[in-house]
């Protein structure tokens, strides 16, 4: 058994036992943020594109969630699955415009895509406007497993969480993601090799979005409602920071970012736009001292050790 799969298997041993000892919402909301992290990882870890309207397909998806599951009766995991299609049909719309760009165009078009969404959910009357969309119900998953609380529905956030990390591995480790890094280290050369990068472009903002609408459809039903700050532009900079802090493109990078973003913003929510300086002031210290973030140095360091 290989040194990798132990260390997953213990991680995995230590998620089960948490809600002992954390609060369950808690935990929910940092396994969210796991997959959402993963996602933004997937497009500029490895694709090498800077989307700075990542949390409309986060947002947009829990408005969806939560509407499907209000209206049409279907169990979390249906609903949780809806708004992941959802957003990951938004991901193609939005790939179509932004694709044939690169570096700072796309993040602006992104940007601008995300403002239009925000503004058209703002003014829908189904989402509830700057009030939200509350009483999101939760029907027993698979309609057998009871889910009211708190504790039994962080089985089923863990479970979703572990198959999408799973997927993001399995994306990342295969021959479409070593032509991801490809593209994202020289888009040119992968171009004369016969490959057309916007097709690849375009199918991993799909999967990113999908991924992210997955993350947001969980937030929705976890704390049952979605509110606008899900859609709003400091989401999609906190997703910036959890990858930055934990590691551009490494696997486990975003999900130690995440977990400690979220920690943060739990210690520090009392303490009102102190908690966003803090997130800042980490930041740059990250850019000043940890430019690869914790995960990146950390294997950096075990790298050169072995090489001595």
């Amino acid at each position: 058994m290989s040194k990798n799969l132990l260390i997953a298997l213990a991680v995995l041993a230590a998620a089960l036992v948490a809600p002992v000892f954390v609060y369950p919402v808690t935990l929910m909301t940092i396994l969210c943020f796991i997959v959402f992290a993963c996602s933004f990882n997937l497009l500029l870890g490895y694709t090498g594109l800077l989307c700075f309207g990542h949390a409309m397909f986060f947002g947009s998806a829990g408005y969806i969630t939560g509407w499907v599951l209000k209206n049409w009766g279907l169990t979390p995991e249906l609903g949780i699955l809806t708004g992941a299609l959802f957003s990951a049909t938004l991901g193609f719309l939005v790939g179509l415009v932004a694709v044939k760009k690169s570096g700072i165009s796309f993040a602006m078009i992104t940007f601008a895509i995300a403002q239009f969404v925000y503004f058209i959910l703002l003014q829908s009357s189904f989402t509830g406007g700057e009030d939200g969309m509350q009483n999101i119900p939760r029907a027993p998953v698979l309609g057998l497993i009871d889910v009211t609380s708190g504790f039994s529905y962080y089985y089923v956030v863990l479970a979703i969480t572990v198959a999408a990390v799973a997927f993001f591995y399995r994306v990342v480790h295969s021959p479409f993601g070593d032509i991801l890094k490809a593209i994202r280290d020289n888009d040119a050369r992968v171009e004369s090799l016969g490959f057309k990068p916007e097709r690849f472009k375009l199918l991993a903002l799909v999967l990113s979005a999908g991924l992210a609408g997955l993350a947001g459809g969980m937030k929705a039903t976890v704390f049952q409602f979605a509110t606008l700050t899900d859609v709003s532009f400091p989401i999609s900079s906190e997703v910036i920071i959890m990858t930055l802090l934990g590691g551009l493109g490494t696997l486990t990078g975003p999900m130690v970012g995440a977990g400690f973003i979220i920690w943060l913003n739990e210690h520090l929510a009392t303490l009102g736009e102190w908690a966003l300086i803090s997130q800042g002031v980490i930041l740059l210290l990250v850019i000043m001292f940890l430019r690869r973030g914790i995960v990146g140095e950390l294997n950096a360091w075990i790298r050169a050790r072995r090489a001595k």
